[in-house]
C-alpha cells in the first residue's frame, strides 16, 4: 500500500483536507492500548454497566467514561448532556424538555434519571425511533440504565481485584463550558472524584480528557494543582475549524505545555478520500510524537456505514494506524477486534 508525501492544505468545503507526509511504519509494541469507546458499544448499548463489563472481558485496557452532571451535582456516564437518545425520557418525563426540544441531564436529579431505561443510540424518525446502527442491540429491548462515574469506577476496580487485572479508565469530561454556565464545575468535581479513587499522579491508569482547550489548561495550571494532583491529559481534536490551529505549524508543541497526548478524528491522520492502494496521511502523529504526546485516534467501528473506503476489513483499518501510521492506541466500538488484532500480530 502506498502513501503519498505531501502536506496539509487549506479548509475546503469546510473540512481540513490532509493530502501526507512521510509517516514511517511502525512495528506494534507491548505499549499499544485498545480504549473501549463508551465500552463495547458495538455490543451492548453505550455506557451502560453491562457493556463495560463485557469491554473488560474483551481485553480492553482502558475503558471510556464519558461524564455529565445531574440536577443535583451528581456526575453521571452518559455521552452528552442530553438524555433523548439513549433514553425513554420523553415518556417518562413529558414536557421537561427545553425550548429546543432536548432533554437535559442537567434538568433532572439523579433519582429521576435513574428510573429510564437506556437503550442504543437511536434518531427520531417519522415512524418512531431509528436505531443509528442497525445491526446493534435491538432498541427497548432488555433493561439498562444510567450509572454514576463512581459507581463505574468501582466496577473496574473491583474486576481488577477479582480477576488480577490492571484495567484503566479513560473519563472524558463533556461540555465543561456549559456546565460552567449553568453554574456547576463539572471539572473540579471530576477531579475530585478520580482523587477519592486512588488517581493523582501520572502513573496511575488514566487519562483525563476533553475537546475544550481553555479547560483542559485550566485543569493542568490551576485545577489539579490546588488538588495536589498531576494525572495525564488529553486533548480532543475534531476535525473542523476550531482545531485547525492545532495542526498548523507548531500548534502541537502549544498543546504539548499542557497535555500529555492527543485524541484526533481518524480523518485528521488518514484522508477520508484516500483509496486502498494509496493513502494520503498527514504529519500529525509524526508531529505529536516529537513533542512527546501520546496519539489516541477516534473511532474506530467495524460497521459498514462507519468503515473509511481506503480500508478493505476491520483489521486493514487497525493495521494502517497501528502499523503503518504508528498510533500509540486506537478508541474503538469493538474492543475485542482490536485486542486481538495487537495480541496476535506479531512484532
Amino acid at each position: 500500500m502506498k502513501q503519498r508525501k505531501t502536506s496539509w492544505s487549506t479548509l475546503i468545503f469546510g473540512w481540513v483536507i490532509i493530502t501526507s507526509i512521510a509517516t514511517t511504519s511502525a512495528a506494534l509494541a507491548s505499549d499499544k492500548v485498545v480504549v473501549a469507546h463508551r465500552g463495547a458499544s458495538g455490543y451492548l448499548p453505550e455506557h451502560t454497566i453491562a457493556a463495560k463489563a463485557m469491554a473488560y472481558a474483551m481485553g480492553a485496557d482502558y475503558i471510556e467514561q464519558d461524564i455529565v452532571m445531574t440536577m443535583d451535582n451528581q456526575l453521571v456516564v452518559l455521552h452528552d448532556h442530553h438524555l433523548d437518545q439513549v433514553t425513554n425520557v420523553q415518556e417518562t418525563f413529558p414536557g421537561r424538555q427545553r425550548s429546543d426540544g432536548r432533554y437535559y441531564v442537567i434538568d433532572f436529579t439523579l433519582e429521576e434519571i435513574q428510573s429510564l431505561r437506556v437503550t442504543e443510540r437511536y434518531n427520531i424518525a417519522s415512524h418512531g425511533k431509528k436505531a443509528i446502527f442497525a445491526d446493534r442491540f435491538p432498541i427497548n429491548k432488555s433493561r439498562f440504565s444510567v450509572h454514576t462515574l463512581a459507581e463505574e469506577i468501582e466496577l473496574i476496580q473491583g474486576l481488577n481485584k477479582s480477576t488480577g487485572g490492571n484495567v484503566g479508565i479513560y473519563p472524558e469530561i463533556k461540555s465543561p463550558q456549559f456546565h460552567l454556565d449553568e453554574g456547576k464545575d463539572i471539572s473540579e468535581a471530576v477531579l475530585k472524584t478520580l482523587k477519592a479513587y486512588g488517581y493523582t499522579d501520572k502513573t496511575d491508569k488514566v487519562f483525563l480528557q476533553t475537546f475544550d482547550y481553555s479547560d483542559l489548561k485550566r485543569i493542568h495550571d490551576t485545577l489539579m494543582p490546588a488538588l495536589g494532583m498531576q494525572v495525564k491529559l488529553v486533548q480532543l481534536m475534531e476535525n473542523n475549524k476550531a482545531y485547525q490551529w492545532m495542526v498548523a505549524e507548531g500548534g502541537i508543541d502549544t498543546v504539548a505545555k499542557y497535555a500529555d497526548g492527543i485524541g484526533p478524528d481518524i480523518n485528521l491522520i488518514v484522508s477520508p478520500f484516500s483509496k486502498p492502494e494509496f493513502l494520503f496521511t498527514s504529519s500529525l502523529v509524526a508531529n505529536a510524537h516529537a513533542a512527546g504526546l501520546a496519539v489516541h485516534p477516534y473511532t474506530f467501528r467495524k460497521d459498514s456505514i462507519a468503515m473509511p473506503a481506503y480500508a478493505e476489513s476491520f483489521e486493514i483499518l487497525l493495521d494502517i494506524f497501528f502499523n503503518q501510521v504508528g498510533v500509540d492506541g486506537v478508541f474503538t466500538d469493538f474492543p475485542d477486534k482490536a485486542a486481538i488484532f495487537l495480541h496476535n500480530t506479531p512484532e
